[in-house]
């Protein structure tokens, strides 16, 4: 078993990750999978340039045809040298699954193979021939915690020669976070519009970084509430635009709605009123969202509160083992919900 551990990965980059031929990043966050898959496409030292040598495959590309990994593993590029193939959106397809265990046991010589895989819980084949393989380096990609937000704010600003305020700096963490490549270009952009200033304050975080751990994840859950189909798919066209990924706003609703059955439900035991919920339930809710949350308890009773956050849990169980699936199915889900929602609103 060859399973690199977060706080590992730069070390294992710099020394290990040349001894092997077979790699698979997975996880959550999709911006740090692809940037380790990338750095590991650099280590391989194959010119991606070439289309000869480099190989991008879908995981389609192996459901219509099975043996297609395999096929270009053991091919030579047109101008001979070491090939790299690269699949992408991989989550427990069997051809791929099939054809990585050939590849652990008996591993390529002269081509590399990385797989690019959404979040695989504990036991999905995929992630289990990875574990199970010592001659696949297997890498998990969860979101970065605080040491590693700090990290990635310390060097995105020491190459830019820049200083930070403490306040700035706690502001700017607290604004990041969902998804690595798109905390990294949050913080590209603060570079650059401080790039002649000496020291980064709160004002130039607020002037400039948007909120990238959740960027519209609010607005697509009060557009989902509202029943307001226009606003849910502007809010969720700037989620996809901004790279967060879309199981923070799937998660985000299903959460929503635990909550609204929660109150709900303790509205009926002790005969209460919205506002009345809210003062005990809701003091964790922004004063501007309150009134869509007391909207939403006087439209919609306990049980059917629970069954969309039921839907909205498979949902997320449908990304995480097809990740190809993963945003036309949140998509599809919150829209119904959406509409769900529009319906209840006018009758009330």
């Amino acid at each position: 078993m060859v399973e690199i551990k977060s706080h590992e990965v730069d070390g294992f980059l710099q020394k290990q990750a040349k001894h092997y031929r077979v790699f698979i990043v997975y996880g959550p966050d999709k911006g740090l999978v692809a940037e380790r898959a990338s750095a590991i496409a650099a280590l391989t030292g194959v010119d991606q340039s070439d289309g000869f040598a480099l190989i991008r495959l879908d995981v389609g590309d192996m459901q219509s045809d099975p043996g297609r990994l395999l096929d270009e593993v053991n091919s030579f590029g047109l101008f001979g040298g070491e090939k790299l193939i690269w699949v992408r959106g991989a989550a427990n397809e069997k051809p791929l699954v099939d054809a990585l265990q050939l590849l652990g046991a008996d591993p390529p010589q002269g081509s590399y193979v990385i797989v690019e895989a959404g979040d695989l819980k504990k036991g999905a084949a995929l992630r289990k021939v990875g574990e199970t393989n010592r001659s696949i380096a297997s890498i998990a990609c969860y979101q970065d915690d605080s040491r590693a937000l700090n990290a990635l704010v310390d060097q995105e600003l020491a190459s830019a020669n820049l200083r930070i305020t403490p306040a700035a700096r706690e502001l700017l963490l607290n604004s990041i976070g969902g998804d690595r490549i798109a905390s990294r270009n949050e913080i590209r952009k603060l570079v650059l519009y401080c790039l002649h200033q000496d020291l980064i304050d709160e004002q130039h975080v607020l002037d400039i970084v948007g909120d990238a751990s959740a960027t519209s994840t609010d607005e697509v859950v009060d557009a989902v509430l509202n029943g307001d189909v226009d606003a849910f798919l502007h809010a969720v066209q700037k989620v996809i635009a901004s790279k967060t990924a879309i199981f923070l706003v799937l998660q985000s609703t299903m959460k929503q709605f635990h909550l609204l059955e929660t109150m709900r439900l303790e509205m009926d035991e002790r005969q209460q009123q919205p506002s009345q919920v809210m003062q005990s339930l809701g003091r964790g809710i922004h004063f501007r969202r309150k009134p869509i949350i007391e909207k939403t308890l006087r439209t919609w009773n306990s049980s059917d509160l629970g069954k969309e956050a039921s839907k909205l849990q498979s949902t997320i169980l449908i990304g995480r083992q097809r990740a190809s699936l993963e945003a036309d199915a949140a998509v599809q889900t919150l829209l119904a919900t959406t509409l769900q929602a529009a319906r209840r609103n006018r009758r009330a």
